[in-house]
C-alpha cells in the first residue's frame, strides 16, 4: 500500500495584541520606581499594578523589570523600548486634548424617546423650540412603550430616554425622579358632582379611563388591592380624547393634575380634587448606563428635565 501524505500543520497566528493601558502601568513603574508608587498615581490597586505588569511581561517575553532592594529596576529591553512608549502616550494625551469641544449645533441625529401622550402635549411644545434655537439638526421621535418592555429597548438602543412610573429595572438603567404626580378628576363643569364629591359618590359613578396598549389600569389595580371597585364604561387610548369625552357626557376621569390644568383653559371641564387619599406617583427618566458620559445624550436629556421642570407644576429637580 502506497504511504498516505504526510498531514500538514496548518501555522496558528498568534494574536499580538497589546491594551494599551498596560504601557501606561509600564511608564509609571519606570517612572516612578516601584508597584506601591505606580499604583498610588495610576489610583489603582497594588494587586491590579501587578496583575497589569505580569500581563505586559508574558505578552513581550521580558521580565521587564529586576528588583533591586526596594525598587525595580528596568531591563535593557524596557530601557530601549520606553523613549518611544512615552513619546507615544504623550502624543495619544495630545490628541485626547485636542478633541473639539462639544457643540449641540453641530448635531445631526435623532433622539427616541418612550413618552405617554400627557407628556407630549405638556413637555415636547417646549422641548422642541429649545432644540431648535440650540441644535436644529436634531430630530426627536416620541413612542410609547409598555413598562416592560422599556429596559430591553433601552438597552438594544431602540429607545434613548424613557419617562414613566417606577419600573422593576436592573441596575444597567440610570436614572432621575423628573416629578411627583398627583390625580384628580375631570368632569363637565355642570356635572352633578361638580360641587361636592365623596368617596362614595367617586365610586358610585361611571368612568372613561385611559389604556394606549391594552393594560390594566394602574388605578383600578391599586383601588381593588383597597376594597374599593368603580364602573368604567369606556376605555380610550388617549387622554385628549377621554378628556374630551368626560366634558361631553356623565363619565368622570381621573387625570394627573398638570394635564387637567393643561385642558382646562382648551375644554368645558370641571377639576376635583380624588375624594380618596392615594400616595404620590413618582415619575422617573430611565436611560441606559452605556449613555451616562455621552455628551450628546447628556445634553438631550438635561434639555427634557429642564423642559419638564418649566412645564409641570409640581416637578422637583
Amino acid at each position: 500500500m502506497g504511504r498516505s501524505p504526510a498531514r500538514q500543520e496548518i501555522p496558528v497566528e498568534r494574536d499580538h495584541r497589546i491594551d494599551l493601558n498596560l504601557f501606561r502601568v509600564l511608564d509609571a513603574i519606570y517612572t516612578h520606581g516601584g508597584v506601591s508608587a505606580a499604583a498610588r498615581v495610576l489610583h489603582l490597586t497594588q494587586p491590579a499594578v501587578t496583575h497589569a505588569l505580569g500581563r505586559l511581561r508574558d505578552q513581550l517575553g521580558d521580565p521587564l523589570f529586576i528588583r533591586q532592594g526596594n525598587r525595580l529596576l528596568p531591563t535593557d529591553k524596557v530601557r530601549a523600548m520606553m523613549p518611544a512608549v512615552q513619546a507615544h502616550l504623550k502624543g495619544l494625551l495630545a490628541s485626547a486634548r485636542a478633541l473639539p469641544q462639544f457643540d449641540p449645533a453641530q448635531l445631526d441625529m435623532e433622539f427616541v424617546l418612550g413618552f405617554r401622550d400627557i407628556l407630549e402635549s405638556i413637555v415636547l411644545p417646549g422641548l422642541m423650540a429649545r432644540i431648535e434655537r440650540e441644535a436644529p439638526a436634531v430630530r426627536v421621535v416620541s413612542r410609547r412603550v409598555a413598562a416592560d418592555e422599556m429596559e430591553r429597548e433601552l438597552a438594544a438602543g431602540a429607545l434613548d430616554l424613557a419617562v414613566d412610573r417606577p419600573l422593576c429595572a436592573a441596575s444597567r438603567l440610570s436614572q432621575h425622579h423628573l416629578l411627583d404626580e398627583t390625580l384628580v378628576v375631570v368632569m363637565r363643569r355642570d356635572h352633578p358632582l361638580a360641587s361636592t364629591m365623596r368617596r362614595a359618590d367617586y365610586l358610585a359613578a361611571r368612568h372613561v379611563v385611559v389604556s394606549p396598549l391594552g393594560e390594566a389600569n394602574a388605578l383600578d389595580l391599586l383601588l381593588g388591592q383597597n376594597g374599593m371597585f368603580r364602573e368604567v364604561r369606556m376605555v380610550c387610548q388617549h387622554y385628549f380624547a377621554a378628556c374630551q369625552i368626560a366634558a361631553a357626557s356623565e363619565l368622570l376621569l381621573t387625570v394627573p393634575m398638570a394635564y387637567a390644568e393643561h385642558l382646562a383653559g382648551l375644554l368645558p371641564i370641571a377639576i376635583r380634587a380624588l375624594p380618596i387619599r392615594l400616595p404620590v406617583i413618582p415619575i422617573l427618566a430611565y436611560w441606559h448606563a452605556s449613555k451616562e458620559d455621552d455628551q450628546a445624550h447628556r445634553w438631550f436629556r438635561e434639555r427634557l428635565v429642564t423642559s419638564i421642570a418649566e412645564t409641570m407644576p409640581s416637578s422637583t429637580h
